[in-house]
């Protein structure tokens, strides 16, 4: 039995619902899905009907291009009412949602918990001399404006990063509950640290990729491994004798000299043996 993720599967793009289509059966395995399967309720419900028939389990959270307001869409639901009906829809399929009670792994192992989250970003992955109130213009010096700006609203929030603020304070609390003995598998779209929240070129994208209140939520919560997306630059790191999993697939350029859509399933448990300090 293993527990696989990937993320960020855009499935607007018709080579990436063709990859789904060929994916195979995993029918001992379940599946971690980290957000950004594509940007309306009809490419959610491709992905979980492809998904639910192929693995035992879907772990599913949320990433900023699930919660767009699509004008095509009716009716055309912002901020918390999207996440919500995102997450019925998602367990109309029998998929997990970061409302659910955390799964306890099922495979071989020590005690483990699976952590699906849904954190947000507050412009806090961002250099110390830049101010709150500047982070928009210091990224729009290198002509960079992310959509979300337009399209992904946090009402009843008066900002995103309050939406965020309320989504750690709630996170955190669910958290301490869990028992001192367990281990965890954290999943979040974004990276939990500044520190990875980092693309060669589009550095100051960085502040739509996360908060600072997450840097060391690795050690606090007893992560054996830290799963996220959003950067589109799969890789393994390792802090602190934890493993951080980047599991993007991303758009087609980005993707097929990887091959099929199964050779980019990243293997979370049992995974590789822990790095020897």
């Amino acid at each position: 039995m293993k527990l696989y993720a990937i993320s960020d599967l855009h499935l607007r793009h018709a080579d990436n619902r063709s990859a789904l289509e060929r994916l195979p059966s995993f029918p001992d395995d379940w599946l971690i899905v980290a957000g950004d399967v594509g940007e309306t309720l009809a490419e959610l419900d491709l992905l979980l009907t492809a998904l639910t028939a192929r693995f035992q389990q879907v772990i599913w959270v949320p990433g900023n291009h699930e919660l767009w307001t699509m004008p095509s869409e009716q009716p055309p639901l912002r901020g918390e009412a999207r996440y919500q009906r995102l997450v019925r829809r998602c367990r109309e399929q029998g998929v997990l949602t970061p409302e659910d009670p955390y799964p306890r792994w099922p495979g071989a192992g020590p005690h483990r918990v699976i952590v699906p989250m849904f954190l947000g970003y507050d412009y806090s992955f961002r250099p110390e001399d830049v101010p709150e109130h500047q982070a928009l213009a210091w990224a729009a010096e290198h002509d960079l404006l992310c959509t979300d700006e337009v399209l992904l609203h946090p009402d009843p929030y008066p900002s995103r990063a309050a939406w965020c603020a309320a989504r750690v304070e709630h996170t955190q609390a669910r958290l301490a509950t869990l028992p001192p003995d367990c281990a965890t598998i954290l999943v979040n779209h974004y990276p939990l640290r500044h520190e990875h929240a980092w693309l060669p070129r589009i550095p100051r994208f960085s502040i739509w990729c996360g908060t600072k209140r997450t840097e060391d939520w690795h050690l606090r919560y007893r992560a054996e491994v830290v799963v996220s997306g959003h950067l589109h630059i799969p890789l393994t790191r390792w802090r602190d004798g934890v493993r951080f999993e980047e599991v993007s697939l991303g758009y087609p350029q980005q993707w097929r000299h990887r091959g099929a859509l199964v050779d980019c399933l990243r293997e979370i448990l049992p995974g590789p043996a822990p790095r020897v300090p």
